[in-house]
């Protein structure tokens, strides 16, 4: 497996995960089935302090710290006198799932009950210290760290949170002065450039965090997903200190296709195709690595720079490049549906469920390409299952709501469709949670209006995509004013995709409105630098 295709796996699953408190068995056949042991035994007897703390165990091990939190609240109440010790050991673990909740002022009870004068417990120490620095007491945070130093004068764990208490108290000198330090202590392992990356982040210094995370990179592929993660984060706060950093590594080790890839990456991510291609391009004809998501990459960024019969030569070298390709279809359909090739697109969205059959994309994929071909109740089908597959995926509710009003003539259900886009759970500044476009398709303009001014004031629009979600919201209320406003930041900005900004025209999710007046020509040709 090639070093790109681990990252991209890995970026994968870290999406993919999710909190397990809404669950109540795992994928690990051996913790299912002591879940469902410990069950029977509670059943029995609902106040067995020992199954409880086991169960509490098993929850904990599983990321399931609500459930671990209360059974544990319960074991503590019910262990007797005589069973203090395994009352300590629940003690001591509810601190570590009060510490994995950021709840730092439950754990520091428990904490502090634990820890005595006469005893250096370091780990504990260590959480101790943690929850008095996240809760401002300074103080208290460097004594817990200034005693593990006691027990292990080159402990990297409490240099590092000491160098942290710096920054909290605005002496950075000390605070990069103890990071170095601590690095020092273990200078080719990568979890210390991750560290000190950390420390720089929150004392402002994002050149310096770049380039630990690139020294992470370059050590081992341990904390490469998670570095890769970081510089994406900086990346929308600091886009030039990212690619400079990374330009920099490149000028020191020009064959390493890895740093292209993640440039390339960042770069696409960024609506910055032109830039995206150079890299990806590189990658393959310097034989820098072989791997056909790079392929597969270069045929989204055609595809968004309206270039669509480059991106399908890309999409289909990928897919033929490997069986395991069911997004490649998905790509290859979205293409071909671009390019009014409906029936070539529902044949590759169906390779795509063949493939997966539960994947969301290629579910999408298949209703757009449904409609031009009068299947509208197929399509309105196949949102159904993506709905039911993704039920906190806002486009796909809206895209159903849609097709149900406008192609079915069931309007009460469309409402409905919308109406749980507004109540999904998303941050108050997400411009992609599509409130507003749900309330402008249930007639609820103002309100619509109200969420987009909220969401151009709050987010931080770094490459130009809310100013587009504006330009499209404001199109669709007829704010054309309002509208073409947005569209020149937008593009001021750097957003360059050309495909939405002339060709979507699926549900109210687009800017087609704006397209018959001149001056959307005007302000596409006055940035045609972005698309060439």
């Amino acid at each position: 497996m090639t070093i790109m295709r681990h990252i991209l796996l890995a970026l994968g699953l870290m999406a993919a995960a999710a909190p397990a408190i809404h669950a109540q068995s795992y994928a690990d056949p051996m913790s299912d089935a002591l879940l469902r042991a410990y069950g029977q035994l509670l059943d029995e007897d609902p106040r067995d302090p020992e199954t409880l703390f086991r169960r509490a165990s098993l929850y904990y091990k599983n990321d399931d710290y609500i459930r671990a939190l209360d059974d544990l609240n319960t074991a503590i109440k019910y262990f007797g006198p005589a069973e203090e010790e395994q009352r300590l050991q629940a003690v001591e673990m509810r601190a570590h799932v009060l510490m994995a909740m950021h709840k730092y002022e439950q754990a520091l009870a428990d904490l502090n009950e634990l820890i005595q004068p006469d005893a250096n417990p370091y780990s504990l120490l260590y959480e101790r210290g943690t929850a008095n620095l996240e809760t401002g007491r300074y103080a208290a945070a460097k004594g817990d760290f200034n005693r593990m130093l006691r027990i292990n004068p080159r402990s990297q764990e409490a240099t590092f949170a000491l160098a942290r208490v710096a920054v909290r108290e605005n002496n950075l000198g000390m605070a990069s002065d103890l990071a170095d330090r601590a690095l020092s202590y273990s200078p080719n392992d990568s979890r210390s450039y991750m560290r000190r990356a950390a420390v720089r982040t929150e004392m402002g210094n994002r050149n310096g965090a770049v380039e630990d995370y690139i020294a992470a990179i370059a050590i081992d592929n341990e904390n490469t997903p998670q570095a890769l993660g970081e510089l994406v984060k900086i990346s929308r706060e600091d886009y030039p200190a990212v690619m400079s950093g990374l330009s920099s590594a490149i000028s020191q080790a020009p064959a390493n296709g890895l740093y292209y890839f993640i440039r390339a990456m960042i770069a696409q991510g960024h609506c910055n195709y032109q830039a995206a291609i150079a890299d990806y391009d590189r990658i393959i004809t310097q034989n820098l690595d072989s791997y056909p998501g790079l392929n597969a990459a270069l045929a989204e960024c055609y595809y968004a720079l309206g270039r669509y019969d480059v991106a399908l030569l890309n999409a289909d070298y990928a897919i033929t490049a490997t069986g395991d390709n069911a997004f490649y279809y998905v790509l290859k359909s979205r293409i071909l549906h671009a390019q009014g090739d409906s029936e070539g697109a529902l044949s590759a969205a169906e390779k795509a469920l063949e493939k997966e059959p539960e994947m969301t994309d290629a579910l999408v994929c298949k209703a757009l390409a449904q409609l031009p071909l009068g299947q509208s109740a197929d399509a309105s089908v196949a949102l159904s299952e993506a709905s039911m597959n993704a039920p906190q995926d806002p486009r796909v509710a809206i895209l159903r709501g849609w097709v149900l009003a406008d192609w079915r003539n069931q309007a009460k259900n469309a409402e409905l469709s919308w109406e749980r886009v507004t109540e999904m759970d998303y941050d108050i500044d997400n411009v992609r949670s599509l409130k507003g476009f749900a309330l402008q398709a249930l007639g609820l303009t103002d309100q619509a209006e109200n969420w987009m001014e909220q969401v151009l004031r709050l987010a931080s629009d770094y490459d130009g995509e809310v100013s587009y979600y504006a330009a499209c919201l404001y199109a669709q209320t007829g704010k054309l004013d309002r509208a073409f406003s947005c569209m020149e930041t937008s593009l001021s900005k750097g957003y360059a995709d050309y495909h939405n900004w002339t060709k979507a025209s699926e549900a109210n999710l687009n800017c087609a409105p704006l397209r018959k007046d001149p001056r959307f020509q005007k302000l596409i040709d006055a940035h045609a630098q972005l698309f060439r």
